[in-house]
């Protein structure tokens, strides 16, 4: 199979041949359904459900089909209850079925390379759970690919079928752990034409940074940062405070080779007056992540039972699943109701008593909504002794600080507070943060932190932005007006597309289901140099259609606008096409072949 093997979702004009292939295959080879006149075969998800199809040139050779969660039904809802089958509630998994190839093509990897197009896509979109039914007779096949039996048999006329489930992270380890080598050699030959990259990235959290990536991670072209819009990560639009730019210029070549002070006490005292709080309640870090790597390795075990909101910053799902190896568990937050926490809904979660750590993102990462500081209080008053909570209060400048639980931390054993100085004080390149506990707590933090934790330079510009407040509170009261007047203007690309806004520097934009994707408007945006963040593998609940965008400057937000107008008029042309159609045979499908 050369370049000339495509794989791609459905067209509108793929259909056709899809039923009669069906028909062909399940009524009239395997005897599964009755044979139809017409020599189509349909069912009830058609229409819904998103077909990956690999084709030849104009021969179409097989195809599979995939179901997403946000459906609320399944095929297998039509063999097996959900009582019989609890899994389809736990998780929002994704169903994989009728993986089907022409008869000609069996002998070829097209069968294998569209299972592993449907696992790409079901990780693309924030997938974690596979559901499938397998033939019996092809059983090792499945098998080889890391699902497993779930103990339930499906009979369909003269057809019987496994039920099988499997991780995404697991079935993705298993894949890469025995393919890699063939996975390689097919990266380089197939017409990849779906919306997500052919491999996975390393092992390592999701974030957003292809700006830096386009603006080259060697350093040898940062003139081009002149040119990029980096509004796919939150660093803030605005400069350092003066006083932060004056510590870092007086003596560059000394800051650069002196050790700072070993424990970052200058830091820690400059942080303790500023906050008000004691100083042996606070431990630094180099950033935010550092502090939840360092914390979280000595708080939890791989016994440990965890809850994390969803969607929710992808950072905590990465430590607490992929590192530790936690049971991890996730409080679904809902659209129609604004991404709030509802803390009736959260209180009887956490009231089971099964969770050692609560993570609490406030302002959220990514959905922009702040929870009150009294409910949190009252949920944490009223949650079990055993239940540690863990708040990152990273954004929470933009409302008011003395929303913050820090002083709660400083002397409740069952809580901390983690606050990154990198988005808030425009230092996401010093890499500073800090955390508070009680001191036992905090001390024991202490003591697993390597001397030197925070660099001379982070230092001089952290506490120099403490001693500032005045400057830092006209910025985020600039940011709050940059970033309405942003979700207005990309309001009015299209009436069609959802902009949600919170309380933080950025805001989300949500594409209608007859649109394109948004990985499709993520990349179209990066040909005007235009970095914006697709957040579908951070949840299913996005559906694939969400968008990040970081608030910028008045000039680059006009950029950005401007960036999503083209796109959109590129891979959705025309208001006669902008009507809802099939998730399954979308514009965004239609517009695969042209977008490479």
């Amino acid at each position: 199979m050369g370049r000339d093997l495509q794989l791609r979702t459905a067209t509108s004009e793929d259909l056709e041949w899809i039923h009669a292939l069906r028909h062909r295959v399940y009524a009239q080879e395997l005897g599964q359904h009755a044979p139809d006149p017409t020599g189509r075969l349909r069912d009830g998800l058609d229409g819904d459900n998103v077909y990956l199809v690999a084709a030849r040139g104009a021969v179409r050779i097989g195809f599979v089909s995939l179901t997403p969660p946000w459906l609320g039904r399944y095929a297998l809802d039509k063999y097996l209850t959900r009582d019989e089958l609890p899994l389809l509630n736990d998780g929002d998994p994704f169903e994989v079925r009728i993986l089907t190839v022409e008869p000609r093509w069996r002998a070829t990897a097209a069968a294998p390379l569209l299972m592993y197009a449907a696992l790409r896509w079901i990780a693309s979109r924030g997938g974690r759970r596979v559901v499938a039914m397998g033939r019996t007779e092809l059983l090792d096949m499945y098998l080889a690919a890391g699902l497993r039996p779930v103990g339930r048999t499906v009979h369909s006329g003269a057809v019987t079928f496994e039920v099988l489930t499997g991780g995404v992270t697991e079935l993705t380890k298993v894949t890469m752990d025995r393919y890699r080598a063939l996975l390689r050699r097919f990266e380089s030959v197939v017409d990849w034409r779906l919306d997500m990259p052919f491999a996975p990235r390393p092992d390592g959290c999701e974030h957003g940074g292809a700006s830096f990536t386009a603006i080259g991670a060697d350093f040898r072209s940062l003139d081009r940062r002149h040119r990029i819009v980096a509004a796919d990560v939150l660093d803030a639009w605005f400069p350092p405070a003066p006083g932060v730019r004056a510590a870092l210029t007086e003596d560059p070549a000394w800051a650069a080779r002196t050790s700072p002070p070993t424990g970052a006490e200058g830091l820690l005292a400059e942080i303790a007056t500023a906050r008000a709080l004691p100083v042996e309640t606070l431990a630094v870090g180099a950033g935010s992540s550092d502090l939840i790597f360092r914390a979280f390795g000595r708080l939890l075990t791989p016994d440990s039972r965890v809850l994390l909101m969803d969607p929710g910053y992808g950072e905590y799902a990465h430590v607490t699943e992929r590192v530790i190896g936690c049971r991890v568990d996730r409080f679904r937050l809902r659209r129609e109701d604004g991404w709030r926490i509802d803390p009736d809904r959260l209180s009887a979660a956490v009231g089971s008593g099964r969770y050692d750590l609560v993570v609490v993102v406030n302002p959220n990462n990514p959905t922009g909504r702040h929870a009150p500081a009294a409910e949190l209080r009252a949920l944490i008053a009223a949650a079990p002794a055993r239940t540690r909570w863990w708040i990152d209060e990273a954004y929470l400048g933009y409302v008011d600080p003395a929303e913050s639980l820090a002083g709660l931390a400083a002397t409740d054993p069952r809580v901390v507070v983690c606050t990154s100085l990198s988005k808030m004080y425009a230092l996401s390149g010093m890499r500073a943060a800090y955390l508070v506990a009680e001191p036992a707590t905090a001390a024991r933090l202490r003591r697993w932190t390597p001397p030197w934790p925070v660099s001379l330079p982070a230092q001089l510009a952290a506490v120099a932005a403490l001693r500032d407040p005045e400057y830092y509170d006209d910025c985020w009261l600039r940011t709050h007006a940059l970033r309405r007047r942003l979700a207005a203007d990309l309001a009015g690309l299209d009436e069609t597309v959802v902009v949600e806004e919170g309380v933080a520097n950025f805001l989300n934009l949500t594409l209608p289901s007859g649109g394109p994707s948004a990985a499709r408007l993520v990349n179209e945006c990066r040909r005007h140099d235009v970095y914006l963040r697709d957040l579908s593998p951070l949840s299913s609940q996005y559906r694939g259609r969400t968008v990040r965008v970081a608030v910028r400057d008045t000039a680059e937000n006009a950029r950005i606008v401007a960036a999503c107008r083209t796109a959109l008029d590129a891979l959705w042309p025309g208001p006669a096409s902008r009507v809802a159609m099939p998730a399954g045979v979308s514009a965004a499908g239609s517009a695969a072949g042209s977008a490479r």
